[in-house]
């Protein structure tokens, strides 16, 4: 108890400029966790088979990484508000768009857009927050807002199953999933609301001829760079891992158990909760072993637990395994990001941010259709079962590959400061 009244006086402690954003970021993301528990079912009740599905997920992803470093380099030179806001305003419409349009070309043609515009919002957030706090609050900031956006995930998952079945009673399976889809992208747009209310000082800008000098800004940013090239290579491998499994685990309840709507939305909020339970605990773990082997722990335990979902043939079993890799794996992504942000300078926090988010996505993008063509050949059972082992083993070759890179690079940075240099 004494250590969540901590967390609440901390929160009191921040400005309005994070007040806001974590309640943006809770709104949009109870929308966007009832558009996404569902929308996949959605894909299926017009008729169009998993391949759609894969395809509309990989597109999607791919818009994002292509657009991440250009909107990373928006968000850096003309401001993050500028930036949040234009992604929320065109994600926002995309959404709703999706949620009453049937054309398979025109869906997957949207799911591209919509990768594009949320990229504005995903590179700007964690930077914005970044600079408005000290590097003292980073860690326990970002756990907060992953918390808060990964709690608000949950209840917007919780209400998506629910809705959808409420509307069943009362009108066809098509037009109850539209109807939840619809709430969902109106809850996502109130966010914007909140959003227009930062306050963002005006951004210095140098003298220039018109030209941007590209070797310069490398230059400047040498040891940033470096950093962001040694956490491309683990990002990449845990996003290859991740886009075999993640976007169809409501897919994999639904095929391997046959659990309904509700039971899925149930399944995928526990795991969501857990998660941001784990993310307010990452603070207590890295005052103990440090923020390098706290990364590594929470992923290495977590391999056991999405061992035991790849194998089971027990619901009870697969929601156990699904609940603890769920909250494991992703209880280290807010200190990763503050390990990020304390190693680059402002001027590419945006970009920085960028590059390792569209590594991730490219591992989404290209590994869907593989994981979509798996399934189907080798059934739900050994389907699942091959392609949660491939993730894994990506996992566990990540996990030691962070351990053994950046215990180096943490303590060549620890000397550095040490002896009067920063880095």
């Amino acid at each position: 108890m004494t250590y969540f009244l901590d967390w609440k006086t901390r929160y009191k402690g921040y400005n309005k400029n994070i007040k806001f954003t974590i309640l943006a970021t809770i709104l949009s993301q109870i929308g966007l966790g009832i558009f996404m528990v569902i929308y996949n079912f959605y894909i299926r009740e017009l008729g169009f088979s998993q391949i759609v599905n894969g395809e509309i997920i990989s597109l999607t992803s791919l818009g994002t990484a292509l657009m991440l470093i250009p909107a990373g380099i928006i968000s850096d030179r003309f401001g993050r508000k500028k930036a949040m806001i234009f992604g929320m305003a065109f994600s926002s419409i995309i959404l709703l768009s999706r949620a009453i349009l049937e054309v398979r070309f025109i869906l997957e043609v949207l799911g591209f857009f919509s990768g594009i515009f949320v990229a504005f919002i995903q590179v700007s957030a964690i930077p914005w927050l970044a600079e408005n706090a000290s590097p003292s609050e980073r860690i326990h900031l970002f756990s907060l807002y992953s918390a808060s956006m990964t709690a608000a995930y949950v209840i917007g998952s919780l209400l998506g199953g629910f809705f959808t079945d409420v509307f069943m009673f009362i009108t066809s399976p098509l037009l109850s999933i539209r109807l939840t889809l619809i709430i969902g992208s109106v809850i996502y747009l109130s966010s914007f609301f909140y959003v227009i209310r930062l306050k963002e000082a005006k951004r210095k800008r140098e003298k220039r001829d018109g030209t941007f000098d590209v070797f310069a800004f490398f230059r400047a940013n040498k040891h940033g760079f470096k950093i962001v090239g040694l956490f491309v290579v683990s990002q990449l491998l845990i996003g290859f891992g991740s886009g075999l499994v993640i976007p169809y685990l409501n897919l994999y309840f639904a095929d391997r158990f046959h659990a309904s709507n509700t039971v899925i939305g149930l399944i995928i909020s526990l795991g969501q909760a857990v998660t941001a339970f784990a993310m307010m605990i990452g603070p207590a773990v890295v005052k103990r072993v440090g923020e390098v082997r706290a990364v590594v722990l929470l992923q290495l335990l977590s391999l056991p637990f999405l061992l035991l979902t790849a194998f089971t043939q027990n619901l009870f079993f697969a929601a156990f395994g699904f609940l603890f890799r769920q909250a494991l794996m992703n209880a280290g992504n807010p200190i990763q990001s503050s390990l990020i942000m304390e190693n680059v300078q402002d001027s590419m926090k945006g970009l920085a941010n960028s590059i390792n988010q569209m590594v991730f996505n490219m591992g989404w993008a290209l590994m869907g259709p593989i994981s979509t063509a798996i399934v189907m050949e080798s059934g739900p059972y050994w389907g699942y079962a091959k392609v949660f082992t491939i993730t894994a083993t990506l996992y566990f070759v990540a996990s030691l590959y962070f351990y053994f890179v950046f215990r180096k690079i943490k303590t060549d940075r620890q000397t550095v400061t040490n002896n009067g240099v920063e880095m």
